[in-house]
């Protein structure tokens, strides 16, 4: 009965495009989970770790606030402590600007990039949970045939129990 149960499911994952992987693990009993994150990291390139390191560091409070100082020392600088025929970038500051949009325009690709990576790796993870839910699903629709057919079998083994006993015994 579990067998054919077993029989029943895989014929119903071949009609859900459920990847080989499953049928397999369910047959041979093993382990399925994985770290999909650390196959991916393990898998990337140098450009996609970059991605995400430009991403991580661009996207900190350190970041941020350290920029923030850099543009005030850059204003102060060339208003109030050099001289106005050594400011190299006076108000309104063309020079900042100009390296302000080559910046933007250098950084938010790499940022993009690294956003598309971590859509990618949200995917991966939600199929590889959606696969380990399927297993552990199907492994507990095969204990539950199990405890049925055990039921079935000691329902019928207390019914032959009780026959032996009520029936009147012959005394030698």
């Amino acid at each position: 009965m579990v067998d054919d149960l077993l029989d029943v499911i895989k014929a119903a994952l071949k009609g859900k495009g459920a990847p080989a992987r499953i049928e397999d693990a369910l047959e041979e009993k093993t382990h399925f989970a994985r770290d999909v994150l650390a196959d991916m990291e393990r898998e990337a390139t140098f450009g996609e770790r970059m991605a995400d390191r430009v991403a991580q560091v661009g996207g900190s409070w350190a970041f941020v606030i350290s920029f923030g100082v850099f543009l005030i020392a850059w204003a102060v600088l060339n208003v109030l402590i050099l001289p106005a025929a050594g400011r190299f970038d006076p108000y309104p500051f063309i020079f900042l600007n100009l390296l302000l949009s080559m910046l933007a325009a250098v950084q938010a690709p790499i940022i993009m990039m690294s956003q598309n990576r971590q859509t990618a790796k949200d995917r991966a993870e939600s199929r590889h949970d959606y696969e380990v839910n399927l297993k552990a699903e199907l492994e507990i629709m095969t204990l539950h045939a199990k405890v049925d057919e055990l039921t079935r079998i000691n329902a019928e083994q207390f019914a032959e129990l009780r026959r032996l006993l009520s029936s009147p015994t012959i005394n030698t």
